[in-house]
């Protein structure tokens, strides 16, 4: 039976500086911990699409982060509460505090980029994937960063069908804070090339087949030491819809 959005309960822990943030636990296994995309949330990212209960069949303990400014976490206004890397440093702090050893690492989109900048600090997953990002979206994150701040600055003026205008849509559906998320936008941090090249985990691209919003994810699998590249129908909004970026994640981490 699939999860509704009432049988999603959060989990709560404190960050390092003290800000309350949620996470869902889905499944038995061997855990592995899901970092959802920008402007998203576990259960839009995960859950609602079948990604989590496909992951949690295949043997998994599934651990879905809601990041700061987004879902049932803390969504503070003020800048300080997002510093540079913060993102990558929420996740590292649940990891310590589900006390896990041996798990598996990935997201989607930021989630991606999260987790790029998660292995950069120091995480240590036995395998750790990234879909939804190309290398362009690693090496120069406020390319990107720059179309959302436009985004969210502009809301309610965008031409209908437009690239900003579906980002306001899915934002709208998701129901985020613009005022935090504007501050997310200043959380992140450029990752160098020489940086990439020491990331020794084992590590899977997955990107939609029609997704360039970040660049090459074919340049950014060839980078990593021990990186692959995996594709999946659809572009950047369209490929989480699918069954194949589910399918993808369970084959990747049960090899």
């Amino acid at each position: 039976m699939a999860i509704s959005r009432n049988d999603l309960i959060p989990s709560f822990f404190e960050a390092a500086d003290g800000e309350k943030l949620a996470y869902y636990t889905i499944g038995e296994g061997r855990p592995i911990v899901l970092i959802h995309g920008l402007f998203s949330n576990s259960w839009t990212n995960w859950v609602r699409y079948g990604h989590a209960e496909r992951i949690a069949a295949g043997g998994h303990r599934v651990i879905m982060a809601d990041l700061r400014g987004h879902g049932a976490s803390a969504a503070p206004h003020d800048p300080a509460a997002y510093p540079p890397d913060i993102l990558a440093r929420d996740a590292l702090a649940l990891i310590d505090h589900l006390r896990i050893q041996d798990y598996d690492l990935g997201g989607y989109s930021l989630g991606a980029r999260t987790t790029v900048r998660a292995l950069v600090h120091g995480a240590t997953p036995r395998r750790a994937f990234g879909a939804g990002m190309g290398l362009e979206g690693i090496l120069r994150t406020q390319g990107r960063g720059s179309f959302f701040r436009r985004v969210l600055e502009n809301r309610g003026t965008h031409e209908r069908g437009s690239p900003e205008w579906m980002s306001e849509a899915f934002l709208k559906t998701t129901g985020g804070d613009p005022i935090a998320l504007l501050q997310i936008l200043n959380t992140f941090v450029d990752t160098r090339r020489e940086q990439i090249e020491a990331i020794a985990t084992e590590m899977a691209v997955i990107c939609g087949i029609d997704d360039h919003d970040n660049g090459s994810a074919e340049a950014l699998a060839a980078l990593f030491p021990h990186g692959r590249y995996q594709e999946i129908p659809g572009n950047h909004m369209s490929a989480v819809l699918k069954p194949e970026l589910g399918a993808a994640i369970v084959a990747f981490i049960n090899e």
